[in-house]
Order: C-alpha cells, then structure tokens, then sequence
C-alpha cells in the first residue's frame, strides 16, 4: 500500500469545516446563547407545537452542524432542546445528533490529515521509546481510552473528536465510544434544560453549577472508573502497563 502524504488536497474537507467553522463564530455566536432563548422561546414553542417533527428534525440537523464544526454554544443548543423537547426526548436526540457531527469531524480530519500523520508516528514508534509505548498502549486498551476522554468533563468536545482521528484509532470504536461516552453529561443538561421555563417565568438564569453537584458528577466519575478499570486490572496483573 503506497504511504499517505501530506497534501493541502487531502486536507480540504479539513480545511472547510475550519473556515465554515470560523465564519459560523462571527455569524451565529448571538443565536447560540441563552438571551437567544430567552427572547425567542416563545416563537421556538409555537413553531414546535406547530410541527413537532419539523423542529425535532431541525434541532437535530442544527446539532450536527454545531458539533461538526465545533461552533461555541453547543451547551446552550441542548439546554433549548430540553427545553422545547423534554429531557428524555431531547438527551436521545442530541446523542444521536452529536455523534454524527463528531464522526463528520472525526472522518474529515482522518481523510485530510490523520492518516498520513499517523503512518509517520508509526514510522517513529517502531524505532522504540516513549512514542511506541503510548502507540501499543491506546491501541491495547482503545475502547476504555475513549470513553474516558468522553466521559471526563475536562477534556474539550472537539479535542476529542480530533485527537482520535491523529492516532489512528477505527471508526467503529470511535463511533460507539463516542454515543455512549457522551450520553450522562447530556442526559444531565438536556435535564436542566427541561426547567429552564419556570427559570424564564422568574427571570432568572440556569445554575450550570448543579451539573458539579454529586448527584449528576457521582455517577459519571463512577462510569470514568468502570472505563479505567481495564487497564488497572492488566497492569496489577503485571501483563501490560497502562
């Protein structure tokens, strides 16, 4: 198979969604806020009730486009959802939504650039080190490395669809790691969203610090220790280091 190489051909799916990324900043960063919601929910619940299956599709479409371009204001986008959805409706919703906006993503950076960079850390880890230990070891325990890049609220949604797709790691994993990695913390806005009308009723602002509360961080840093437990079990055993 002849090696990939670097080329600004290549990279152009890249390339667009940066720049449409960058115009969407400027353009959209007003509409994607909650004074946005506020001052509109009222035409945003009268066109839902008016087509219900129109604005899911919408919401849905509008996430995507949110999250493939890694526009700012995604937190907001799915506090309107739970808002005009409900919670359950809208936390399944937005996973779906998000995780075909991340593979968008994912896929354009791996066609573009990921490939080729990867064939060259592969190239520089077959001569040892560091570099090969970190290439064996995401590739051992791939599936418990990104759930934790996913569950773990301090690693940035966007880094963790383009780190992956520089490491070479498939597909399939990224894709599953991804819809359910994601699915606590936006069951827990999705949540908060589906308040948000009586926060409207006294004009208020939603209190984002409830989602550090132990009730909605207890269970997600339980599932952070399920996805690491693999990798503590192999290396106490001695078998493998993390």
């Amino acid at each position: 198979m002849a090696s990939r190489v670097l080329s600004w051909r290549r990279a152009l799916p890249l390339i667009a969604i940066v720049l449409a990324g960058a115009v969407g900043v400027v353009m959209l960063s007003d509409y994607l806020s909650f004074e946005a919601l506020r001052t509109h929910r009222e035409e945003l619940i009268a066109f839902r009730d008016r087509n219900a299956v129109l604005a899911g599709a919408i919401y849905m479409i509008a996430y995507v486009v949110v999250v493939a371009l890694s526009l700012p204001g995604a937190v907001w986008v799915t506090l309107a959802g739970g808002f005009l959805f409900g919670a359950v409706p809208a936390a399944l919703m937005t996973v779906v939504a998000a995780t075909v906006g991340a593979t968008i993503l994912f896929l354009a950076a791996k066609t573009g650039l990921g490939d080729a960079l990867h064939e060259r850390l592969v190239a520089q880890a077959r001569e040892g080190g560091l570099l090969k230990r970190i290439e064996a070891g995401l590739h051992r325990n791939e599936i418990s490395v990104l759930l934790l890049i996913r569950l773990v609220p301090a690693v940035p949604f966007f880094v963790a669809n383009l780190a992956p797709a520089f490491l070479g790691v498939k597909l399939r994993n990224f894709v599953l790691t991804t819809f359910f990695g994601i699915m606590p913390g936006t069951a827990a806005f999705a949540w908060v969203g589906s308040g948000l009308g009586e926060i409207f009723d006294r004009g208020g602002e939603p209190d984002l610090g409830i989602l550090l509360s132990w009730p909605v961080l207890g269970p997600i840093l339980g599932l952070c220790a399920l996805a690491l437990l693999p990798l503590v079990i192999r290396a106490l055993r001695g078998r493998e280091p993390l």
